[in-house]
């Protein structure tokens, strides 16, 4: 028996989450690829039930007896050789959990969506939950799958699923083993290869504050409702100069064209084609980046009572983290 069961508590936001609830003294199951990368979750004392979204029987073993669920588990690749792989874990796979988890009686079920399947307002305004959005205005295939994976779960808490959705930002922090693209980002300026930004922004986050946040969602969310775990928005060049506040670096200081970065980026796709591994930047992810990443928590504050880290102590705790963990020297400045 458990208390919770986190898929894709191997990964990192799940691992933060298993370990807030752990904290709890909850007794944590954790949905685990049979050969998947654990370094995440070492050394925890959890139950871990090997299975896989795409293994239905693993599922239904999965949920047996738990009583929340946090289905964090995604494909997060913003370029992949056959992009329906996207849509079978990040749809069907939130499908066949989802039905296990009903099937089983969850008490509660909290779904990790991404502020990348809502809406942003035009002028650079933040986005909100119920800010428009359709299908259309989803560029590449991670964004198109979330998106339909969140109409997924909205239509299980229709048909009574006690289920609510959160909508991470760009989360930072420790334990994220294999880095994300803003993790991948801060390891970047502490290897000294951060020279130049784009003309984007993001709204960061500290991971440990979204882990909270999956916690008092199912606590205290409303069924069917959405709810954005974020912080703080700021450009690329601001990230650039706190992070060289924080370890002494240099802020980048030139800002690439966006026509530069798309055939910069298409020149590493094609090379990517040819060698099969990812691309250093994606056209995926240049596209993205035309639009400011803006989002407001006020709703997720108010209901959930969402922590709010200041960005700087996450920076901290990020660029530590990585250099802790042998993924780049330097780090804290000493002065």
């Amino acid at each position: 028996m458990a208390d919770a069961l986190v898929t894709g508590g191997t990964g990192f936001v799940g691992a933060n989450v298993v370990r807030e609830l752990l904290r709890e003294g909850a007794q944590v199951r954790v949905l685990a690829r049979p050969r998947g990368d654990r370094r995440a979750i070492d050394g925890l004392k959890i139950d871990v039930c090997e299975g896989d979204l795409g293994d239905a029987p693993s599922l239904r073993r999965a949920v047996q007896g738990v009583r929340t669920v946090y289905h964090v588990a995604a494909d997060y690749r913003l370029w992949a050789r056959h992009p329906d792989e996207l849509h079978r874990v990040n749809v069907e796979g939130t499908r066949a959990l989802l039905q296990a988890a009903a099937d089983a009686g969850a008490h509660r079920v909290v779904y990790t969506s991404t502020v990348g399947a809502l809406g942003i307002p035009p002028a650079g305004a933040p986005g909100t939950e119920t800010t428009p959005v359709t299908l259309a205005d989803m560029v590449g295939p991670y964004k198109t799958s979330k998106f339909l994976a969140e109409q997924v779960a909205l239509g299980f808490a229709l048909k009574g699923l006690p289920l609510v959705i959160v909508n991470p930002s760009a989360p930072i922090g420790p334990w994220d083993v294999k880095p994300t693209p803003t993790g991948q980002m801060i390891v970047d300026f502490l290897r000294g290869k951060m020279f130049a930004t784009v003309d984007t922004g993001l709204n960061l986050v500290h991971v440990r504050d979204v882990a909270r946040g999956h916690l008092l969602a199912a606590e205290r969310g409303r069924v069917g409702e959405k709810y954005i775990l974020g912080n703080t928005n700021l450009t690329l060049a601001e990230i650039g100069v706190l992070l060289a506040g924080i370890t002494g670096g240099r802020a980048p200081r030139v800002r690439i064209p966006y026509a530069v970065a798309w055939l910069a980026a298409g020149c590493m796709e094609a090379a990517a084609r040819v060698t099969g591994g990812p691309p250093r930047v994606s056209l995926t992810a240049v596209r993205m980046s035309r639009k400011h990443m803006y989002f407001t928590a006020a709703k997720a504050v108010r209901e959930l009572g969402l922590p709010q880290t200041d960005v700087r102590e996450a920076l901290r705790d990020a660029t530590d983290w990585f250099v802790e963990h042998g993924y780049a020297t330097g780090g804290r400045k000493t002065a």
